[in-house]
């Protein structure tokens, strides 16, 4: 069928360049080449055996029907109370709303409170479904640039200078994809402050809140006049290693909460029952498992950052959070695409070009160190040998 049957709002929408550099990486993989896999946002550990188990038995006892809409009431619950204890904040059940994975959170966030030609103002470089979903629904993307100088924060006065009485939503996250950076607890202290006097509504994806090295998390709800104009999204893809499993959450201010429910009714009815009973086991027992991760994480970082450093023409800073590493190949003398393929094709590591993320990602390339130190040692080799023959 000819492109012109094709709504231009689709047309508007953009990919994750992960999911194309992987779907290539196999390509290359079924033709006999070694790559190492440092492209794709995955934890490379199993789902805890004890939610695997719950999930199972789930589906031995009968979990494989519709369920509410908006997830099940006890595990709303349980997530309301999590929530409540993690972020200070006094969070009700009625407010969760379970979703097939974290990020229909974003698109229903979008489809209930932009128009077109609204302002919505985003981090560059920042994760690609942001703006994707800015240009679909028809409003006017406000990229708001994270510095390397300021370990991939912001400025309060580019924030200020860039929401107006026309800013409909402001995306957040911390810790964030793709720089590892977070938001210090005065920026959002103040952020808080700003949308609360513009009337702007806060997206907060926290989904790598449990994923943090040195400090404690923040959460921008917990200041005054946020909680009520934040939408909080979060899962359990990252802290549990459960991609597959595809769940998700929001916690939206009650005045919301309806709309995305029709959202949720319209394009999924529910999220999978069995998925939601593994989830309560996630989040209620043992979290050994986590503080396992989170440690294997914080060596492969180290590791990784350190033998980037020592490689010419490359510059890393130290992430704070998350299991990205975003370094600074702008000395290179090719372009970051241009990079990203040939890392591919001739040294088999596969990596991420910082412009797929904005275009103040322009000059670096993503690395996900979700892979065992040997890779990761094996990548460091490659690229060197790589970039030496440049």
């Amino acid at each position: 069928m000819p492109t012109m049957y094709l709504t231009n709002a689709v047309q508007q929408l953009g990919t994750e360049s992960a999911f194309k550099v992987l779907a290539k990486a196999k390509q290359l993989e079924s033709q006999g080449k070694d790559i190492v896999h440092l492209e794709i946002g995955q934890p490379d550990f199993p789902t805890p055996e004890n939610i695997c188990a719950v999930g199972k038995q789930a589906i031995d006892d009968g979990f494989t029907s519709y369920g509410p809409t908006c997830g099940h009431p006890d595990f709303r619950d349980i997530i309301a109370e999590h929530i409540s204890r993690t972020r200070g904040i006094d969070v009700k059940g009625s407010q969760v709303v379970v979703t097939p994975g974290a990020k229909p959170v974003v698109f229903y966030a979008i489809l209930s409170v932009v128009e077109p030609g609204d302002e919505v103002v985003y981090p560059d470089p920042g994760f690609p479904v942001y703006k994707s979903l800015i240009d679909y629904i028809g409003g006017k993307g406000v990229p708001l640039p994270l510095a390397e100088k300021n370990d991939f924060s912001f400025e309060i006065d580019e924030l200020e200078a860039r929401v107006n009485d026309k800013t409909k939503l402001l995306f957040l996250n911390s810790p964030q994809n793709p720089t590892g950076g977070i938001l210090k607890k005065d920026d959002l202290e103040a952020i808080a402050a700003i949308c609360d006097k513009h009337d702007v509504l806060i997206l907060a994806d926290e989904i790598y809140s449990e994923l943090i090295y040195d400090d404690d998390f923040q959460s921008v709800t917990q200041f005054e006049g946020a909680k009520d104009r934040t939408v909080l999204l979060d899962g359990f893809s990252k802290t549990y290693s459960m991609t597959g499993w595809r769940l998700g959450y929001g916690v939206f201010p009650e005045w919301m909460v309806e709309s995305v429910e029709l959202l949720m009714v319209n394009s999924n009815s529910c999220t999978a029952s069995f998925s939601q009973r593994a989830g309560i086991e996630a989040l209620t027992g043992p979290q050994d498992s986590v503080a396992q991760m989170l440690q294997a994480f914080r060596n492969r970082r180290d590791f990784f950052i350190e033998g980037l450093n020592k490689i010419p023409g490359i510059s890393c800073r130290v992430p704070k959070g998350a299991f990205y590493a975003f370094a600074n190949v702008s000395d290179i003398p090719l372009h970051s695409k241009e990079l990203e393929g040939r890392l591919l094709d001739e040294a088999g590591v596969a990596c991420l070009a910082g412009d797929g993320f904005g275009e103040f990602g322009q000059g670096f390339l993503r690395f996900s160190y979700a892979n065992s130190i040997e890779n990761i040692g094996e990548a460091l080799d490659r690229i060197e040998r790589f970039l030496s023959k440049l």
